[in-house]
C-alpha cells in the first residue's frame, strides 16, 4: 500500500511540474512573438531562426515575447552557425525594447557566442559581462554549431545559467534599481554572417 502512495504521489507531483510549465513556441507560427518577421526571423523545420549566412546582419536583432516574466525556469534548445565577422547570439530576460534605436534591447542578457559563451551581460545598460564562467572549461560543455540545452533560472536577485546541464554562471543582483521583470528575446547580433537558431522554448514560472 505504502509503495502504490508513493507512485501515486510521485506520478502527481510529474502532472502538477508539466501543468506549470508553458511552450512558448509552437514550432509552425510566430504566436506570442514580435519582431522583424519579415527580413531577420523565420521559422524552419520547426526552429525559430534569425539572420543569414550569405549577407552580414546589419544591427542587433531581437524577436521578443509579448507577455512579461519576473521569476521563471527557461529550457531552450540554441544552435549558432557562422565564419564571418562577429559570430554571436544570446537570450534576453527580464528586459523591454527601446525606442531609439527601436531594434535594440536593454536588460540582461545569457550570452552565446565566442568569448562570451554563457555569460551573463547587461545589454544596452551597464554594458558589461557581469560574471562569466572559466573560459577553457566552458568550451568542453558545448557542442559547437549544433543544438545545445540552455537554461535560465531567474529567481528573486539571484541568476543561474546552465549549458547541457552544467551551471556557468550563478549571479546575485546587488542593485536594487534594476528591474527583475520584462520580456524575453531571443538575439542574432550585428556585424557578422551568422545564424542564430533556437526550438523546444518552455518556460515554468517560479
Amino acid at each position: 500500500m505504502k509503495t502504490i502512495l508513493s507512485l501515486c504521489g510521485i506520478i502527481l507531483l510529474m502532472a502538477c511540474e508539466k501543468e506549470s510549465t508553458t511552450s512558448l513556441f509552437n514550432g509552425k507560427t510566430f504566436d506570442g512573438w514580435e519582431g522583424d518577421t519579415l527580413n531577420t526571423w523565420r521559422i524552419e523545420n520547426g526552429a525559430i531562426i534569425g539572420g543569414s549566412l550569405d549577407e552580414t546582419v546589419p544591427n542587433n536583432e531581437f524577436l521578443c515575447t509579448t507577455n512579461e516574466y519576473d521569476n521563471f525556469h527557461l529550457k531552450l534548445k540554441i544552435k549558432l552557425t557562422g565564419e564571418e565577422g562577429f559570430i554571436n547570439s544570446g537570450i534576453q530576460f527580464r528586459s523591454k525594447r527601446l525606442q531609439d534605436p527601436a531594434y535594440e534591447m536593454t536588460g540582461y542578457q545569457a550570452d552565446y557566442g565566442d568569448k562570451y559563451w554563457v555569460s551573463l551581460y547587461d545589454e544596452s545598460r551597464r554594458n558589461v559581462t557581469l560574471i562569466a564562467p572559466d573560459s577553457t572549461e566552458v568550451l568542453s560543455w558545448i557542442k559547437m554549431n549544433d543544438w545545445n540545452d540552455y537554461e535560465i533560472k531567474a529567481e528573486g536577485k539571484r541568476i543561474r545559467l546552465y549549458i547541457n546541464g552544467h551551471e556557468s554562471i550563478d549571479y546575485t543582483e546587488e542593485d536594487d534599481t534594476i528591474p527583475q521583470s520584462g520580456l524575453i528575446g531571443l538575439q542574432i547580433h550585428g556585424g557578422g554572417k551568422a545564424e542564430a537558431a533556437f526550438k523546444d522554448i518552455y518556460i515554468e514560472r517560479l
